[in-house]
C-alpha cells in the first residue's frame, strides 16, 4: 500500500473517531476488551451497516489517455496527382477507397506481407500471390480455387474483373502500389497529402478503429500489468472495464503534466475498452486506470466509517445487537472502494455496526 494510501486510511479513521466523539460525550477511546459494553449514553438513532463477506482488491492508479492507438503513415507508391482524399475520422474497410490518384481509386486490402513486386501471369510462386487471391476472393472475385502461391490465368481473370469494378484499365496485372495494405479496417487520423499534390510520399496517417487507452506506467510497477488482465477505467466520470492488450518492454523517460521529464522511467501499457461505447463520442480524453495488486476473497468487510481509532493504537467497531451496543477490537486488512477488511473475536457476518457512512 502506498504512503498516500496509508495517509488517507489514517485520516478516514480519525474522522470516524471524531464523529463518534461528537455524538457520545462519555466515550473514551482506550484499549477495549472483547465484548466491552458501549456507554449507556450513546444516541438511539444512528446509522448502521451490516458486516458482510466480500471480495476486496488492492489497486494501483495510473493516468492514461483515451484514443485509437499509435498512428501509422500511409505512403503513396503510385506516380500521379492526388485527386481524392478522405476526411479525418473516416473509417475504411477492405475494398473501399483510401485515396485517389489521377481520378482512379487506391483501395484497401487486408494482410501483413507488403506487396513487394508487380504480379501477372508467369510470376514466380510466392506468398504475396496467396495474399492477393485471399483479398480478391473476399471481395467476390474468385474462380481460381483455394488461394495459393501460384498466379495462374484464373488469377489474372479475377484481377481483370476486380479492375473493371474499380473503373480502371483491365490489364490482369496487379501493381504493388495499386492498393494500401493493413491488418484490418482503418481509421483516418490525419491527412497529410493535398489535392493536386504528388501521390508519392506520405498521404495519410491512420489508426485502428477500436478505441483504446495508453498508460505510461512506472517501469518499477511493470508486474501490475499482465496481458489479458482486467482493469478498471474511469473516463468522463464514468467507470467501465478494460483488458490489457499490450505491455511495453522498453522503458523511456517519464514526463509530468507539463511535458517535462520527471526523473522516472515508464513503459507503455495498452488497454482495450470492453464496451466500445463506454466513452461515448469522445475520440480523446484523459482517463484513470486502476490495476489490481491483490485480491482478498470472502473476507468480512464494513464501511471505513465504522472504524474507531483507539487511543492506544489499533481499531474497534461498535456492534449493535438486540438494542445493545458493544465495542469489538478488530484488525484491518485491505481498504477498497470505501470498504475495509476486518477480523476480530466476536465479529461475525450479518452483525450490524455503527457507521458514519
Amino acid at each position: 500500500m502506498t504512503g498516500r494510501s496509508r495517509r488517507n486510511r489514517w485520516f478516514v479513521a480519525v474522522a470516524a473517531a471524531v464523529v463518534v466523539l461528537g455524538t457520545t460525550t462519555a466515550v473514551v477511546l482506550t484499549r477495549v476488551a472483547e465484548g466491552s459494553p458501549a456507554p449507556a449514553a450513546a444516541p438511539k438513532n444512528v446509522e448502521t451497516a451490516e458486516v458482510h463477506k466480500a471480495d476486496l482488491s488492492d489497486e494501483e492508479e495510473a493516468d492514461g489517455t483515451l484514443g485509437y492507438g499509435a498512428e501509422s503513415p500511409v505512403t503513396g507508391r503510385k506516380t500521379g496527382t492526388l485527386t481524392w482524399l478522405p476526411s479525418p475520422g473516416a473509417k475504411v474497410s477492405r475494398g473501399n477507397t483510401v485515396y485517389g490518384v489521377d481520378a482512379k481509386p487506391v483501395p484497401l486490402f487486408y494482410g501483413s506481407l507488403p506487396f513487394y513486386r508487380d504480379l501477372s501471369a508467369g510470376a514466380e510462386n510466392g506468398p504475396d500471390v496467396k495474399e492477393l487471391e485471399e483479398n480478391l476472393r473476399a471481395l467476390g472475385f474468385g474462380g481460381f480455387g483455394t488461394p495459393d502461391t501460384r498466379f495462374t490465368s484464373a488469377t489474372a481473370a479475377a484481377v481483370k474483373r476486380w479492375q473493371k469494378s474499380l473503373g480502371v484499365e483491365q490489364t490482369g496485372t496487379f501493381g504493388q502500389g495499386d492498393v494500401v495494405l493493413a491488418a484490418a479496417e482503418l481509421r483516418v487520423s490525419a491527412v497529410s497529402g493535398q489535392l493536386g499534390g504528388p501521390a508519392q510520399g506520405e498521404v495519410l496517417k491512420t489508426t485502428g478503429t477500436a478505441r483504446s487507452v495508453e498508460v505510461e506506467l512506472d517501469a518499477a510497477k511493470q508486474q501490475l500489468a499482465q496481458v489479458g488482465a482486467k482493469v478498471s477505467v474511469t473516463v468522463n466520470e464514468a467507470v467501465t472495464t478494460g483488458t490489457v492488450t499490450d505491455v511495453g518492454h522498453v522503458a523511456e523517460p517519464g514526463k509530468d503534466a507539463s511535458g517535462q521529464p520527471n526523473g522516472k522511467l515508464t513503459i507503455t501499457v495498452t488497454v482495450r475498452l470492453d464496451k466500445a461505447d463506454a466513452a461515448g463520442s469522445l475520440d480523446s480524453a484523459p482517463v484513470t486506470v486502476r490495476f489490481t495488486k491483490d485480491v482478498h476473497r470472502g473476507v468480512l468487510a464494513v464501511p471505513v466509517g465504522a472504524l474507531l481509532a483507539l487511543a492506544e493504537g489499533g481499531y474497534a467497531v461498535e456492534a449493535e445487537q438486540h438494542g445493545q451496543r458493544r465495542l469489538i477490537a478488530v484488525k484491518t486488512g485491505l481498504f477498497s472502494g470505501g470498504k475495509v477488511e476486518v477480523s476480530g473475536a466476536g465479529l461475525s457476518e450479518g452483525m450490524r455496526v455503527v457507521t458514519t457512512s
